[in-house]
């Protein structure tokens, strides 16, 4: 359900704006609108102290949950300071251990010599060049080289010769081998470096997990610069008037809180505001209240958009589906009870801001928990070869929920459409929605007659007086009432046109159900064929005749085939139960249901 609001266009002076607004963040009812708003150079560097915080609190949040614990102490003035400071020091560090681990691996089959000898040598004129090439061009070359260098053989690994040419630095070496630059540390001091920049990564992980103590201040910090980014924002998209001295604002508040809200207005020195209800006009926010049920589905249609002020919330109407539609795609009770503990391990650990997605995993693994055991699917393995349900009724997934996936799609187009024309008639009037309850009852009346067919109904048959008068209704709104603006000309031509577009989009958007059963039926042949290949490859499908030292590696092989065959089909098949039934979702019903997208969402000013 949207929830009802109230338009207040405010005007006060423009000295007493930022009381006026702290007054407004004291009761947290009010959002200010701010559309339009373009951030300047400083407002970006506003932006940026926000993300980086945020960032900084998610990472502190997440020491806290792993309990990290240390001795080290930090001044709580400077904790954020504190906290960039060390992370730059752990980004700067790793920058050096790679730089140092590459030379380790370059210089590692050179050997570990001390380059101090090597300066040594230089300063008496005697001075080593490296070179590296393939070891079958060494080979080739060698004897012709040693005839005009004095070179030396270091090592020959992984098919790469490493010699050195001894000389006085300035000789014109021609030869086909690649030089290298000559080592500055050798091979002892790079590893000591690399423990050393390792030891500086640790100090400022410590220093970091300290912080984590602290972390309240940058909450407070955060806060602090989100409220300033609000009066940045009001500033910079209020309307001015009398030569700047008076501020015009737009703010918008829940119905049922009008009362506080005007006698705050009324209570303000010098403020003149003029309360309205909003109009199809006004870019009004948007705040949902639903059941508990439907509230946890405000997860999935959040990744779309907002519904439009003034139209329908149709995340009651979509939850029950999605629901279904997840446990049909997994179609599986024991992929179906790893969500489910996945779900209920969120609830009991993941805090306040994950319960949202652990009441959704909990809920859509009971779904697949039920479903997949109406399918007679645990694990790939059939229920009905248990004893104890070898006499209950399965479905026969693979054989009999084909049409049923067709049935349930033209179920949902038609609620959606029926959806449609209800908000059409409530918001246009009826007049406005005689196309679309054409479509309907032309859909309606051929799905009902052909049920009828199947189970020898002659009265509603596609040839009874029945089904002809119904279709002939329908076929009058959708051909010539369905603009009632246009006269019966443009509207036969606008009708054939929506003709055409809705049997091609109605044909594409019942196909894509078919895509329930395919999913479903795809996840549960490969549990089958992970269970087949654990017990053909390792023999257990012969049974065990005698248990042996071998019996338990058998075991042990089928265990990893099977823990990693289900893995990744359960991967995949989350993935796709959690992804097709939102595309039905967005596109399927969303459309048929006439949903129009909002804009913006309900933002009450308030003290972090």
């Amino acid at each position: 359900m949207i929830v009802k609001m109230m338009k207040y266009d405010i005007v006060l002076f423009a000295a007493e704006r930022e009381r006026f607004i702290e007054s407004l963040r004291q009761i947290g009812m009010v959002d200010i609108t701010t559309t339009g708003w373009e951030p300047t150079e400083s407002d970006r560097d506003l932006l940026l102290e926000i993300e980086s915080r945020t960032k900084a609190l998610s990472t502190l949040e997440a020491i806290v949950k792993e309990e990290k614990t240390t001795t080290q102490s930090v001044d709580s003035a400077t904790v954020f300071a504190t906290y960039t400071a060390a992370q730059a020091e752990i980004t700067a560090a790793k920058s050096e251990i790679t730089r140092l681990e590459k030379s380790v691996d370059e210089w590692k089959a050179w050997g570990d010599f001390d380059t101090n000898h090597l300066a040594e040598l230089a300063k008496v004129g005697i001075v080593l060049r490296y070179f590296v090439t393939p070891t079958s061009t060494y080979s080739k070359g060698v004897e012709q080289w040693s005839e005009q260098y004095n070179l030396s053989l270091v090592s020959d690994e992984d098919n790469m010769a490493r010699f050195v040419i001894i000389g006085d630095g300035t000789e014109q070496i021609d030869i086909d081998a690649q030089e290298i630059k000559a080592p500055t540390m050798n091979l002892s001091a790079l590893t000591s470096a690399v423990k050393a920049a390792q030891a500086r990564i640790d100090a400022a992980e410590q220093t970091i997990t300290a912080c984590a103590a602290h972390r309240d201040v940058i909450v407070a910090e955060l806060a602090t610069l989100k409220t300033k980014l609000q009066d940045v924002r009001i500033a910079a998209t209020a309307d001015s008037a009398a030569e700047g001295l008076l501020v015009v604002l737009e703010g918008w508040a829940e119905k049922r809180n009008a009362e506080r809200v005007d006698a705050l207005l009324e209570a303000s020195p010098n403020t003149v505001y003029i309360k309205s209800d909003p109009t199809p006009e006004d870019n009004t926010p948007v705040k949902l209240k639903n059941n508990r049920f439907a509230r946890i589905f405000e997860l999935v249609g959040n990744m779309y958009a907002l519904p439009k002020y003034g139209t329908i919330d149709l995340t009651p109407f979509f939850a029950p589906f999605y629901m279904l539609f997840f446990a049909i795609c997994l179609c599986d009770a024991g992929y179906g009870s790893v969500i489910l503990a996945a779900g209920i391990g969120l609830l009991l650990k993941g805090g306040p801001k994950m319960r949202q997605a652990a009441l959704f995993s909990t809920i859509c693994g009971l779904a697949s928990v039920a479903f997949g055991f109406a399918a007679n699917s645990f694990f790939g393995m059939t229920i009905s070869d248990a004893p104890l349900f070898e006499d209950f009724k399965f479905l026969d997934f693979q054989n009999q929920f084909f049409y049923a996936s067709l049935g349930i799609g033209i179920f949902q187009i038609l609620f959606g459409m029926a959806i449609n024309i209800v908000m059409t008639t409530v918001t246009y009037g009826f007049k406005n929605a005689l196309g679309s309850l054409g479509w309907f009852l032309l859909i309606f009346s051929s799905c009902a007659a052909g049920v009828a067919g199947m189970f020898g109904v002659e009265w509603y048959s596609f040839s009874s007086v029945a089904y002809l008068a119904t279709a002939g209704v329908a076929l009058v709104l959708m051909l010539l009432l369905n603009k009632p603006s246009f006269n019966i000309f443009a509207n036969f031509g606008v009708g054939l046109w929506d003709t055409y577009n809705n049997i091609t989009g109605l044909l594409s958007d019942l196909l894509s159900y078919i895509r329930l059963f395919a999913i479903g039926l795809s996840g549960g042949v490969l549990a089958l064929v992970f269970n087949s290949l654990a017990m053909g490859l390792t023999g257990l499908d012969a049974g065990i005749e005698q248990f042996t030292v071998g019996t338990l590696f058998q075991i042990i092989g089928a265990s990893a085939i099977l823990l990693v065959g289900h893995g990744i089909n359960l991967f995949m098949s989350t993935i796709s139960s959690f992804v097709h039934p939102m595309r039905l979702t967005f596109v399927e019903f969303f459309k048929n249901a006439g949903f129009e997208m909002g804009t913006r969402a309900f933002e009450p000013l308030k003290n972090e």
